[in-house]
C-alpha cells in the first residue's frame, strides 16, 4: 500500500528505512578527532509527558523514563503551533531560540536538541565526532506540519561538540552542511559548527539603562570604524590575531582617549575567506572564531559600554558566498537564495542574493538582526550594500534583469524587507540605530516607514564623501575652479539623516591613505588633512572615520597586518591624532554641532560664495542661540589679516579651535585674544569682527560668556 505523503513530499513521522540508512552510512567520511574548548550550558527540557504533548512527529514512541532506554535520537521539539504559524508567515523574529543546537536536559539526561529547516530534504541526520561522522546513526524527525523543519534530541552530547547536518535531498544530492543557526564555527579553513551557548553575566546595566541618551539622533555620533584582524597585532606574533578580550585591553582605553562616541566593527560574523574582510558570511549567528569565543566578544562589548562607548556592527543581508558547506543550495534547492539568477546572483561579488520574497528567509534575516542586538547588546547595525538590494538592475546590463510588476527597476521585495526589518528593530530595541550604506538618490532611506520611508535611523552621505575628497585632492591654487564641489552637499544635506563617512572603502585598491590623497609638500599634506577633518566635524551630520586615518597612516590599509602605530613617534602624525582628539571633544562639548545635525535650522551660510579666495564661512546652531558657532575654513595656504566676518550679535568672540595651532604641528597663526565686534554691516549682518585667517586651516569662534578653553593638546 502506498504511504501517505505530506505537501513537502516527505513521509511524516518516519525516518529513512534501514536499507537507505546502511547505504548512507557507507558513504560516511573518515574524520580525525577534533577537540574544542567546552563551555557549561544546560537548559531544562520539559518533562517527558509534556515533551510528548508537543512532539513534532505523531505516533512516535515517547521517551523512555530510564537513561539506558533512550534512543540515538529522541522525539522532541521546542516549537509550538504558534511558532510554526509565525515561521511560515515570516513573522518569527526570534528563530535563534528555536532552530539550531541547544543543550538541554531531557528525562534526566543532558544532550542537545537540533533543529534545521530543510523542506526539500528526503533525509537529515546529525554527523560529528560523537558518531564518527556516521550519516545513518542519528537521523532527525521531520515535522508533519509542512514547515520543512527537522528536529530531535540526541542524548549525552553537549557544549563543544563539533557537528554538521547530512542532507539527502529529494533530487538525490548528498550534502554536508554547517548549521545556519550555529553560535560558533571551527576556525577557517575548517567548516564545521560547534555546539555552544551565549550565556553571559552582563555587567553593563548602567549603559543599557541610559543608552537611549547616547544613541539619540540629537546627540553626538563620532564613530571609529575598524577591522578586527588588522587594527593591532602582537609585535611578538604579527601573524596571529588578538582575541576579543586581548583587544579590549588595548582598544577600549584608546577609543576613550580619542573621544569617539561609538566603535563600528566591520563584519565579525563567521566567514571562510579572510580577504573578504567579513563581507562574505557563512555563519550569520556566529562571532568569528578567529578572535575567540562568543563570551570573549561579549566581554569586549561590555568593556566598551562601561567606558561609555557604543558598539555598531556591520550587517550583511545582501548576499552570501557559494561555499559547499554554507547556505547555497542548502537542501539541494535554492532555499535561501533567489532561484532566478537575475535576482539571485551578484555579478560584482560572485555571490548569491537572498530571496527577500520568501517568508522563512525574511524571518531568518530579521531574527539575525535582533539576535545581535539581543544577545550581544550591540547599539546599532550598519547595513551593507543597501543600494545593491534596492535596484534590480544594480551592476547589470540591459537584458540581465527583469523589471518589477510596474515596469520599474526597484526591487519591491527588498524594499518591503527593509521596512519590516526596521520596524522590527525599533519596536524591540527603540534605543538603537540602523544605518544604511546607500549610495543612490533613493527617496526616504532614513525616513519613518509610516511616511513611506525605509525606516533607517541614518544613511551614509556617499556623495559628500566623494565630493570632499575630490575637492581636497586638487592643488589649492586650483580649488577656486571647483568651489561647487565643496558647497554642493548643503543643497541636499537635510533630505536624509546623513552620516559623514571616511570609510575603509576610501583607503584600499590603490586609492591611497587619507593623508596620501592630500596635495602639496609634507607640511601642506598634514595641514590639508587637519583642515579636511575640521570641515567634517563642523559639517551637519554624524561622523565616521576609519582606523589609521586618525593619526595620518601613510600607506593605504592592508588587512594582512597591523596599523603603522610607530608613526606616532613623529610629531606630524601625533599632531593629526591630537587634532582628532580635540575635534571629538569640541563636537561633544558644543551643542550647536549636534543638536540639530539633521535640521535646516542648524546651519546657516555666512559666505559660501567666496570661490576666488577659497574661503567658507558658516554658522552652526543648536537649541540655544547663545551656543551659535562661526566656522571659517581657509582652503589655501595664503594667510590673511584683518579679515572681516559678519556676526549676528555684538560682544566679544573667542577663537575656541584653530587647526593651525603649533601643538597640532601647525604654524601657530592664531587669534589668541577675544575679538570685540564692530558696528560694521558685513555678510548681511549688523555686526562684524576682524580676524586673522590661518593657512590651510579651520578657525572656530564662539561668543564669550565665560572664556572657553581652547581645544588643543594640553
Amino acid at each position: 500500500m502506498a504511504k501517505k505523503k505530506t505537501d513537502t513530499g516527505i513521509e511524516p513521522s518516519v525516518k529513512m528505512d534501514e536499507a537507505k540508512k546502511i547505504k548512507a552510512a557507507a558513504k560516511k567520511p573518515v574524520a580525525a578527532k577534533k577537540t574544542v574548548e567546552k563551555a557549561p550550558a544546560t537548559e531544562k527540557a520539559a518533562p517527558a509527558a509534556k515533551a510528548k504533548k508537543k512532539t513534532a512527529v505523531p505516533g512516535a514512541e515517547s521517551a523512555a523514563p530510564v537513561v539506558s532506554a533512550l534512543k540515538n535520537v529522541e522525539v522532541y521539539s521546542r516549537f509550538t503551533d504558534f511558532d510554526i504559524g509565525l515561521f511560515k508567515s515570516g513573522k518569527h523574529f526570534k528563530l535563534y531560540e528555536k532552530l539550531g543546537a541547544h543543550v538541554i536536559e531531557f528525562n534526566g539526561v543532558t544532550g542537545t536538541y537540533f533543529a534545521v529547516w530543510a523542506p526539500n530534504a528526503h533525509y537529515v541526520s546529525v554527523i560529528g565526532n560523537f558518531n564518527g561522522w556516521n550519516r545513518g546513526s542519528h537521523s532527525l524527525y521531520v515535522r508533519w506540519d509542512g514547515s520543512g523543519i527537522w528536529e530531535g534530541f540526541i542524548p549525552n552530547i553537549g557544549s563543544g561538540e563539533v557537528y554538521k547536518y547530512f542532507i539527502n535531498s529529494t533530487n538525490g544530492e548528498d550534502l554536508e552542511k554547517a548549521d545556519p543557526f550555529a553560535l560558533r564555527w571551527e576556525v577557517a579553513p575548517k567548516t564545521a559548527s560547534i555546539v555552544v551557548d551565549t550565556f553571559y553575566e552582563w555587567k553593563d546595566a548602567a549603559w543599557m539603562k541610559d543608552r537611549y541618551r547616547h544613541n539619540g539622533l540629537n546627540n553626538p555620533w563620532s564613530v571609529y570604524e575598524m577591522h578586527m584582524g588588522s587594527w593591532a597585532r602582537s609585535p611578538e606574533s604579527p601573524d596571529e590575531f588578538l582575541t576579543y578580550d586581548q583587544l579590549a585591553g588595548k582598544l577600549v582605553p584608546y577609543i576613550k582617549e580619542m573621544g569617539f562616541t561609538h566603535v563600528e566593527f566591520m563584519p565579525i560574523m563567521e566567514h571562510p575567506y579572510y580577504p573578504s574582510w567579513g563581507y562574505q558570511i557563512t555563519g550569520f549567528y556566529a562571532a568569528s572564531s578567529r578572535y575567540g569565543s562568543p563570551q570573549q566578544l561579549m566581554y569586549l562589548v561590555e568593556e566598551l559600554h562601561k567606558a561609555g562607548i557604543g558598539v555598531i556592527l556591520d550587517w550583511v543581508p545582501s548576499h552570501f558566498p557559494g561555499d559547499a558547506h554554507g547556505l547555497y543550495k542548502f537542501d539541494g534547492s535554492h532555499l535561501y537564495e533567489h532561484e532566478d539568477l537575475r535576482k539571485g546572483f551578484h555579478p560584482d561579488w560572485k555571490s548569491y542574493i537572498f530571496n527577500y520574497g520568501r517568508n522563512e528567509v525574511r524571518a531568518f534575516l530579521i531574527s539575525n538582526a535582533l539576535f545581535w542586538l539581543d544577545r550581544y547588546h550591540v547599539d546599532g547595525l550598519r547595513v551593507d550594500a543597501v543600494a545593491s538590494m534596492l535596484y534590480l538592475d544594480y551592476s547589470r546590463n540591459h537584458g540581465e534583469w527583469e523589471p518589477n510588476i510596474y515596469g520599474g527597476n526597484e526591487n519591491l521585495e527588498a524594499i518591503s524587507f527593509f521596512k519590516e526589518f526596521n520596524e522590527a528593530v525599533y519596536l524591540n530595541f527603540p534605543d538603537v540605530q540602523t544605518i544604511a550604506e546607500e549610495s543612490t538618490s533613493f527617496t526616504g532611506v532614513s525616513r519613518p516607514v509610516y511616511t513611506g520611508g525605509l525606516g533607517f535611523g541614518m544613511k551614509w552621505m556617499m556623495g559628500w564623501m566623494h565630493d570632499s575628497i575630490k575637492y581636497f585632492s586638487n592643488d589649492p591654487i586650483h580649488r577656486k575652479y571647483h568651489h561647487n564641489q565643496i558647497t554642493f552637499s548643503l543643497i541636499y544635506a537635510f533630505t536624509e539623516n546623513f552620516m559623514l563617512p571616511y570609510s575603509h572603502d576610501e583607503v584600499v585598491y590603490g586609492k591611497g591613505s587619507m593623508l596620501g590623497k592630500m596635495p602639496g609638500d609634507e607640511w601642506q599634506k598634514f595641514a590639508n588633512l587637519r583642515l579636511l577633518y575640521s570641515y567634517m566635524f563642523t559639517h551637519p551630520g554624524s561622523k565616521l572615520l576609519f582606523m589609521g586615518a586618525e593619526f595620518g597612516q601613510g600607506k593605504e590599509w592592508n588587512f594582512q597586518q597591523s596599523l603603522d602605530w610607530h608613526l606616532l613617534e613623529y610629531p606630524n602624525h601625533q599632531g593629526i591624532k591630537e587634532v582628532i582628539k580635540a575635534l571629538n571633544q569640541l563636537y561633544k562639548d558644543e551643542p550647536a554641532l549636534y543638536e540639530k545635525s539633521f535640521e535646516w535650522n542648524g546651519f546657516e551660510w555666512v559666505d559660501g560664495g567666496n570661490a576666488n579666495d577659497s574661503i567658507l564661512i558658516y554658522n552652526r546652531k543648536g537649541n540655544d542661540i547663545a551656543n551659535e558657532l562661526v566656522i571659517v575654513l581657509n582652503m589655501t595656504p595664503v594667510t590673511r589679516t584683518d579679515f572681516r566676518v559678519g556676526v549676528h550679535s555684538k560682544g566679544k568672540w573667542v577663537e575656541i579651535f584653530n587647526s593651525d595651532a603649533k601643538k597640532f604641528w601647525g604654524s601657530g597663526f592664531e587669534n589668541p585674544n577675544p575679538i570685540k565686534t564692530e558696528t560694521v554691516t558685513w555678510h548681511g549682518r549688523e555686526h562684524s569682527i576682524k580676524i586673522s585667517v590661518p593657512p590651510l586651516a579651520a578657525s572656530i569662534f564662539k561668543k564669550e560668556k565665560i572664556v572657553p578653553a581652547k581645544y588643543e593638546l594640553k
